[in-house]
């Protein structure tokens, strides 16, 4: 009778220790090690900027010129690359001096239908030589246009996919660039406050990176909720953005959701 009060104790502190080492509600930890999801009225978002981009070459050719390296800023219009461009400005020349050549043919044969020299059809055809001519001129003209990539904001690189000397194929990327000055916050919320959410709601944003918060106002909200994670976008403005960058994550806080 003693053995077997001795079994009944020992399984229940074995059963006691096996309990307080499952995961309850209250573990920060769960799912193998993974952070529990922010609760309540908090949610993660990111900083991204409005204007950003890849900027790739429209033509075929070799880099001579790409004056600014990574973080560096520029300026809107400057030039941030520029390509060996002699045989297009060739090809423009000779398109233009026969533009030129077909427009005297046009008015000397013009000059002769008012004598009755000509006919109408030398008149025609001279006609159709200076549009072709005119034509083929604006082409060369835009192929000479893009030999410069030009600055389309004011920003920063974030990093140089080529380099100087470097030949390219068109469509090529060339440059990643960026504008940290018009930065937004987007943050993935329950589906469940969109009825409490509203565009030009206020809440705080405190990033990861400088525990600094900063006040932001919601600007829209997404136009579909995600099915798996019943989450919703929601891109929200920023009054300043100094000392932040695009890719900068934190938490949001909406203080008025509790």
């Amino acid at each position: 009778m003693r053995r077997f009060r001795g079994w009944v104790v020992g399984l229940t502190l074995v059963a006691c220790a096996v309990q307080a080492q499952t995961p309850g509600a209250d573990d920060p930890l769960l799912d193998n090690g993974a952070p529990a999801q922010a609760s309540g009225s908090e949610a993660r978002g990111v900083l991204r900027a409005r204007d950003q981009a890849v900027l790739a070459s429209e033509l075929s050719g070799r880099i001579v010129e790409l004056p600014f390296s990574e973080g560096e800023s520029f300026k809107k219009g400057d030039t941030l690359a520029r390509f060996d461009c002699s045989a297009y400005q060739a090809q423009l020349n000779a398109a233009q001096a026969a533009s030129r050549g077909a427009g005297e043919e046009l008015a000397h044969n013009r000059q002769l239908a008012a004598l009755n020299s000509v006919g109408r059809f030398e008149v025609a055809r001279a006609e159709a030589k200076v549009s072709e001519t005119q034509a083929q001129s604006q082409v060369y003209q835009v192929q000479v246009k893009r030999c410069s990539v030009i600055a389309p904001f004011d920003g920063q690189v974030v990093e140089r996919k080529v380099q100087r000397f470097e030949s390219v194929s068109a469509g090529a990327p060339l440059l990643d660039v960026v504008d940290n000055r018009t930065l937004e916050i987007h943050l993935l919320v329950p589906s469940r406050w969109m009825a409490k959410l509203k565009p030009g709601q206020t809440f705080s944003f405190v990033p990861d990176e400088t525990g600094q918060p900063i006040a932001a106002t919601v600007k829209r909200l997404g136009a579909r909720i995600d099915e798996g994670s019943q989450t919703l976008l929601l891109v929200a403005t920023l009054p300043e953005a100094k000392g932040l960058l695009a890719g900068m994550s934190g938490t949001a806080r909406f203080p008025e959701l509790k």
